[in-house]
């Protein structure tokens, strides 16, 4: 495993770290706590020393998870959590000092600690980006030991451009693959300017990147790869990076032409990302201790050549960019 450092926050964290949004399990199933547990032990064992979870995934319960095993780990493991939607309606004035305090005192207790190693806000309304003492107090709770550093979690580069102002932000979670490449555009450049940290969610297009989708895969009803597609319980952003999944069928056949005969393609996708130096690290998901496997063999590939990269630019520039490239 190779680490890089996470921006200001001065952590050295693996390049492929784990993403806990499905740990205890496939979208829409009940939480498996051993199955959780066997996912952030297989992590572990890779080297991943960086696991990023939130107050809403499982209810607490992937919280809860990250933070037994952080415990148990014998080395040092970052743990970052997340808070805000849990507000409802999730509008900027359910933000307030006291709701982030009493957030970020939840966590601290689920998580088991005393101090959170990074919290971030989780796709806040933009608006929140125009209201210092939001910002302000998560620096009260710095100075009082309860967390080490503050982080956004962000929709659209827009939104993290905004949140980079703020000096105590340290870190930015975007979406960013070969689906979604508008943040290297001018967000690369200025996070490296402000020294703040990239954390990569979404690496994968919620799967579609891998390449073991067609056109006849189902998913469950409780799988938000079935029900968000148009963005009907959040940012239809989070789902398949918002590309039309026929089309990105379409377009993952033309990838697969760019390389030898059964390359995976799950690699492709990752250490495409890792082939920007500015990103700090990737957050994929995984639901069993074999997908943890498969993202962190992508460590062995080679990295991609200038004519890879140039025909995946083209690519995206020709059959993706024109559909998602102006909304995030």
């Amino acid at each position: 495993m190779k680490y890089r450092k996470l921006g200001k926050t001065g952590f050295e964290v693996s390049e492929i770290s784990l993403g806990t949004w499905q740990v205890g399990g496939r979208w829409g199933s009940p939480f498996d706590n051993s199955l959780a547990e066997s996912i952030l032990h297989e992590a572990i064992e890779g080297g991943v020393n960086f696991i990023d979870t939130a107050d809403i995934y499982s209810e607490g319960e992937s919280e809860k998870a990250a933070g037994k095993i952080a415990r148990q780990a014998g080395k040092r493991i970052y743990v970052a959590t997340k808070c805000g939607r849990k507000i409802q309606p999730h509008v900027s004035k359910g933000y307030t000092p006291e709701v982030m305090r009493a957030f970020v005192e939840d966590s601290l207790k689920r998580l088991e600690t005393e101090c959170i190693d990074l919290i971030q806000l989780h796709c806040p309304p933009i608006e929140v980006y125009y209201r210092p003492e939001i910002f302000g107090e998560f620096e009260k709770m710095k100075q009082e030991g309860k967390i080490l550093n503050l982080g956004v979690s962000v929709e659209k580069v827009e939104e993290a451009l905004k949140a980079v102002e703020f000096d105590n932000v340290t870190t930015v979670q975007i979406i960013y693959n070969i689906f979604r490449q508008r943040p290297h555009e001018m967000l690369f450049a200025r996070a490296h300017e402000k020294n703040v940290g990239l954390i990569i969610r979404v690496p994968l297009a919620s799967g579609l990147l891998s390449g073991t989708y067609s056109s006849s895969t189902r998913f469950a009803p409780g799988d938000h790869r079935f029900f968000n597609r148009n963005g009907m319980m959040f940012d239809k952003g989070e789902t398949f990076s918002g590309v039309p999944y026929e089309k990105g069928l379409e377009v993952i056949e033309s990838l697969r032409k760019l390389f030898p005969e059964n390359t995976p393609l799950a690699h492709v996708a990752l250490r495409w990302i890792l082939m920007h130096k500015e990103v700090s690290c990737i957050i994929p998901g995984a639901s069993s201790p074999g997908q943890v496997k498969t993202n962190l063999a992508a460590e062995d590939f080679a990295p991609l050549t200038d004519e890879q990269m140039t025909a995946i630019s083209r690519l995206y520039t020709e059959e993706i960019k024109p559909l998602v490239h102006q909304l995030w």
